[in-house]
């Protein structure tokens, strides 16, 4: 079933953990370089990525449906969270912790990270079926060559 998780929770960790590692770095580098509204958004989205890669990793066995409604919650409680005094003065004494929690309420953010969070789910479910399937000899969905199908 395309929704199953691969075989191996070990491997899938292994690749989670470097995706995360990846998404941090392009995440920091977008958080440097680029301004404004686009810089804004694919922050979000990266973020939104991040939260499920996450997720999956402490729970590699859970269904990628779970996994990224369980991501969202996480974005749009830490987004809810901003309409409170909490991330500005946790970022005053921690600077760094303002990458996490935010520093203001933007609604679009929630729609970002839904998004996101689904686009990455959708690449989960695609990418795993494709592992299986290339893993169990079903590479195409055509004959072999030369003969007909069926």
């Amino acid at each position: 079933m395309a929704n199953d998780p691969p075989a191996s929770p070990v491997r899938r960790r292994v690749a989670l953990a470097v995706l995360a590692a990846a998404t941090v770095g392009l995440g920091l580098f977008i958080h440097r370089s680029a301004g404004g509204m686009i810089g804004d958004v694919t922050g979000d989205a990266l973020y939104a990525v991040l939260i499920y890669l996450l997720v999956a990793l402490v729970a590699p066995r859970a269904r990628r449906p779970v996994v990224a409604v369980f991501a969202f919650a996480v974005c749009t409680g830490v987004e809810l969270l901003q309409l409170t005094a909490l991330p500005r003065e946790a970022a005053v004494v921690f600077p760094p912790i303002e990458l996490v929690l935010g520093s203001g309420f933007d609604a679009r953010d929630i729609v970002v990270y839904a998004a996101a969070v689904a686009a990455a789910s959708v690449i989960d479910i695609v990418s795993t079926r494709v592992i299986i399937g290339a893993a169990s000899g079903k590479t195409t969905g055509r004959p072999p060559e030369g003969e007909r199908p069926v």
